[in-house]
């Protein structure tokens, strides 16, 4: 029997350590070849890690290690041939664990056979649990760490006892990789950037009149919910092909140009706010954009995104406002010079042609690095996304721009 070490890959470039996520497996486990066995954090995406033969893996580090990009975490001995064949009264699957439970407690109790596997053990003791309190909570099957946090969630709900004695007990956790390299990059833009934010407000009641005119037919010819990120992402790729500083970036002693509109959407996920970019907006109309928003988000959102969905950008757009912000001084991206900041719509009383009427409005934010964007700029490029925002039919020319940008 050949024994095959699990080593740690490299995410990417300059990436020397990463942490282990989770198992997808225990200790013990036959694996197939190729199939996911663990997923590991780098400092900007979730990689899952196959097994290179198929086997029994032994598991040597525990979930949320460091580890070093090329240490061995597991080892697989190598058997060949098909995963062994399950007792036929063993439950496959989660559903068929939870019938077989309730089936059990209607009456009289067998020998429980349920396994727990070292991680998991060490879970129960580290909360002052015994196995026993455990396998009586399941049985007839294999259970790992997942479900051994799941039990101890609920005696923590279900036990005045435990919750008692631990309601002023601190809980430590190894910061996540993303969550080390966010906190890096927000203390480097403090200190290594001239940023300043710049403000205004944005009446929403055009962009309002065109989702409820064209909303059905999106939805029936894109099967497509329109929202409102896509209109703010198309009217900033235009504003940046007009003001190309706010599209620039400092790379050293030089100025870096470019001539497309890479834009970066803030995405908040378990693990940490993640940016996956959208590639050549500046040609992309408002369907194409959804579509690419949607993707991403989910992606980042399971921990499926991949590094080169997340590098580059050239600009960034974050809607804080759906989580109910009404004012915020964004952050910057680096090396990005400017990003924008989305806040929540709330109708409120304004003077219009010498009337006062009550629309929905929204402020908008600039935070830009004053060291290659000045002040007339930034102001200059916010003011031009509210009039295209304000005035839709400008973001395209056309006997009908609004349709066409809907692709209708």
């Amino acid at each position: 029997m050949k024994k095959i070490e699990i080593i740690v890959p490299s995410p990417g470039e300059s990436i020397m350590e990463v942490q282990i996520a989770s198992w997808l497996v225990n200790s013990g486990d036959f694996v197939q070849k190729d199939s996911e066995i663990a997923e590991i954090d780098s400092e900007k995406a979730t990689i899952p890690i196959t097994s290179p033969v198929s086997g029994i893996i032994t598991i040597n580090i525990e979930e949320g290690s460091i580890v070093k990009v090329g240490e061995a975490i597991a080892e697989v001995i190598e058997k060949e041939g098909e995963k062994p064949a399950q007792k036929e009264d063993k439950p496959e699957t989660k559903k068929e664990v939870k019938k077989a439970q309730k089936d059990s407690s209607d009456g009289p109790r067998e020998e429980n056979t349920a396994k727990l596997s070292p991680v998991a053990r060490k879970l129960l003791e580290a909360e002052g649990l015994s196995d026993e309190e455990f396998l009586n909570y399941v049985r007839n099957t294999r259970f790992g760490s997942k479900e051994v946090k799941e039990f101890i969630a609920q005696k923590d709900i279900t036990s005045p006892t435990i919750k008692a004695a631990t309601e002023r007990e601190e809980t430590r956790k190894p910061m996540s990789m993303l969550r080390r390299k966010l906190a890096q990059r927000l203390v480097s833009v403090k200190n290594e950037t001239a940023m300043l934010t710049t403000f205004n407000e944005l009446n929403m009641s055009s962009v309002f009149e065109i989702r409820n005119q064209y909303k059905n037919a999106v939805q029936e010819k894109h099967g497509l919910k329109l929202g409102f990120m896509s209109f703010f992402v198309k009217a900033a790729a235009a504003a940046l092909m007009e003001f190309p500083e706010v599209n620039a970036q400092i790379h050293e002693d030089d100025i870096v140009y470019y001539n497309y509109a890479d834009i970066g959407v803030a995405v908040s996920t378990d693990k940490g706010l993640m940016v996956p970019v959208l590639r050549n907006v500046q040609n992309m109309n408002l369907i194409e954009i959804e579509l690419e928003i949607a993707r991403l988000a989910e992606k980042a959102r399971k921990g499926k995104i991949s590094l080169d969905e997340l590098n580059g950008g050239t600009f960034t757009v974050s809607n804080g406002g759906v989580f109910g912000s009404m004012l915020s001084t964004p952050i910057l991206n680096p090396p990005q010079s400017a990003i924008m900041g989305m806040h929540n719509i709330i109708e409120r009383p304004i003077a219009k042609n010498g009337q006062v009427i009550i629309a929905p409005m929204m402020y908008l934010a600039l935070s830009y690095d004053h060291r290659i964007i000045d002040g007339k700029e930034s102001v200059s490029f916010l003011k031009r996304i509210i009039e295209l925002l304000e005035n839709p039919g400008f973001l395209l020319t056309g006997t009908n721009p609004v349709e066409k940008l809907l692709d209708l």
